[in-house]
């Protein structure tokens, strides 16, 4: 074994090793080594690099990974949500990057059905996004055990939201954010943006690379014609980052690309491609638009369910996220200034999370679907109907004294389903700065002998304002229609209005 050492080229006290067995790990840009403990990464550019190149890696590695180490939520950033470099080194006049060794959870430890060819690999996120893959008559399908259900990508959105979301406050951009740079674990729920040293650091380099076919954004596309140096080229900056945030969730949630339909712009597949994903783009569940819908006898047969949009079609994400994937992909789609922000898709993400019911067929395989505001609900993945009365719950949140204001925000509600701080008062905000304490539940719901009831844990000001009556701490109250339960009756608390759906 070949054991290296390299120096740091920020603090030359510091020394790093790696093995060179002659077989590095070969990226787009970069040769990966591993160090003895397998603790590290060191990754090297294969090309000299130049002066620019050079000081963005220095800022990346020292002043903005310190802004996050040093910030809100580091832990959750730096051992969660990133892969980020933290010193650089060189060797014989090429500069490498020192990164963080992935977690164990995000390597398969099964592989395909039929055999284990990717058994201990990376799971990087196109495995996750390829419907073929998930169809248990497909020769090689990923192992069940390791798929997830559909609540597991909408945390894995979430996570990837809020890396984004930290990046841009920052004043950096991915560049080329796409299924191949997130790592995913669908049975934790968890989430890594990789290749974090291509950052667009704000006045020292642009871009180097345009991205990843199908998240490149359409106005990067349309100018990629025109030398590097023109001021009419758009090169990948945050905009484009937004772009490519929701295809990634459009992918996770519904295993299919928002812009490959059956609309063939060109015989050549070259300038198709570039018109079809830029300046010619049309959402192929544009409502007003039919010319790029999918043709469905095109498709194969592993991908019929998902690759067919009147199957699965983008509504089933439920109203905030359809929202937002019109504003994304309809209306900022050729105007980068009206992309939904990143922080606009983490709130959707939760909200849509709240309204989330389990199936009750025990062999569905999303296990979840989003509750359809239909007397009649049932799973869009099955079709099994809801069974027995359904609680609907609408939160207002205290404007002052004796006025409740409607929130926009809808709670469906399950058996064992837990209620949070978050849910109590709108001061505790849900994202990733919450502490323990915010994250313990204060109550939850039971179909107790029949009936829905609502069970006190922690809300000391818990009142039945439809019978004005206190319900103390470890005590419980039943949700019929038309309840009004307020939860805190501090400023920004909250008040439950309960409708009683499909007896």
């Amino acid at each position: 074994m070949n054991i290296i050492k390299v120096k740091s080229v920020i603090d030359p006290s510091k020394i790093y090793e790696y093995v060179d067995d002659g077989n590095p790990k070969v990226g787009g840009v970069k040769d990966v080594y591993f160090s003895p403990d397998k603790k590290y990464a060191v990754a090297f550019f294969r090309d000299f690099i130049d002066f620019n190149h050079k000081e963005s890696i220095k800022k990346i590695v020292t002043l903005y990974h310190n802004n996050i180490k040093n910030g809100n939520s580091s832990e959750y950033f730096l051992d969660e949500i990133y892969r980020w470099p933290y010193d650089a080194v060189e060797k014989n006049g090429k500069w490498g990057v020192i990164v963080p060794f992935y977690n164990g959870k995000f390597f398969f430890k099964k592989g395909y059905t039929a055999n284990e060819t990717i058994k201990n690999g990376e799971k990087v996120g196109k495995w996750f996004t390829t419907p073929s893959f998930r169809n248990k008559q497909y020769p090689l399908s990923l192992d069940r055990s390791e798929l997830g259900d559909w609540l597991s990508y909408f945390q894995i959105a979430i996570n990837i939201s809020r890396g984004v979301k930290k990046m841009h406050q920052m004043g950096l951009a991915h560049s080329d954010l796409s299924y191949n740079n997130v790592l995913v674990d669908p049975v934790t729920k968890s989430a890594c943006i990789i290749d974090i040293d291509g950052l667009v650091v704000p006045g020292l380099i642009p871009a180097k690379v345009i991205g990843t076919a199908d998240f490149i954004a359409p106005e990067v596309l349309k100018t990629k014609h025109l030398n590097i140096g023109d001021p009419n080229r758009i090169l990948p900056n945050q905009k484009t980052d937004l772009h490519a945030l929701p295809v990634l969730i459009y992918m996770y949630l519904l295993r299919r690309h928002p812009f490959r339909g059956g609309k063939i712009w060109d015989l050549d597949a070259e300038k198709d491609e570039i018109l079809a994903m830029g300046e010619k783009a049309v959402f192929i569940e544009h409502p007003e638009n039919p010319i790029n819908r999918v043709k469905t006898d095109h498709l194969k047969k592993w991908n019929i369910f998902w690759g067919d949009p009147k199957k699965s079609p983008f509504t089933i994400t439920g109203p905030y996220l359809t929202e937002l994937f019109k504003k994304a992909f309809i209306d900022g789609l050729h105007n980068p200034i009206l992309r939904p922000i990143a922080n606009e898709w983490e709130t959707a993400l939760l909200k849509t999370v709240d309204l989330i019911q389990p199936c009750s067929n025990p062999d569905c395989d999303e296990k979840w679907y989003v509750f359809d505001n239909t007397s009649a609900p049932k799973c869009p993945f099955c079709g099994t109907p809801h069974k027995g009365s359904l609680p609907v719950i609408d939160l207002y949140y205290k404007f002052k004294d004796n006025v409740w204001k409607p929130e926009n925000h809808r709670l469906m509600v399950y058996h064992n389903q837990y209620l949070f701080k978050w849910h109590a008062s709108r001061k505790v905000i849900r994202n990733e700065s919450l502490t323990p304490e915010d994250k313990k539940p204060v109550g939850y719901f039971t179909f107790y002998q029949n009936k829905w009831m609502l069970v006190n844990q922690g809300m000391p000001s818990m009142k039945d304002l439809s019978e004005n009556k206190v319900i103390p701490v470890n005590s419980m109250v039943e949700i019929r229609d038309g309840k009004k339960i307020m939860l805190s009756d501090e400023e920004g608390g909250r008040l439950m209005y309960i409708t009683l759906t499909h007896n």
